[in-house]
């Protein structure tokens, strides 16, 4: 039986949304980062059945996807308080 391999990409997707969610200051840019990596990853473990990762692909663009939201949701709250200020 082979031993599958791990994708990087997926590795890095994960990465990039958990340290996006964590990081305040470069959270935006590592959320767009695990969002492009996480796709990628998906996309080449479904060409490739003996490249893993597809698990770590998915978590990291749904942490992605969930801070992306929150960041949008912040700048539509400081917009609103700043039109009320």
């Amino acid at each position: 039986m082979e031993r599958s391999r791990t994708s990087g990409l997926a590795i890095a997707s994960l990465v990039c949304g958990i340290c996006g969610l964590v990081l305040p200051w470069v959270g935006f840019i590592l959320s767009v980062l695990a969002i492009v990596f996480g796709g990628v990853a998906i996309s080449q473990t479904r060409k490739d059945p003996s490249l893993g990762g597809r698990g770590m692909a998915i978590a990291g663009l749904v942490c992605g996807i969930v801070d992306i939201a929150f960041w949008l949701i912040l700048i539509m709250w400081i917009g609103i308080f700043a039109f009320w200020a």
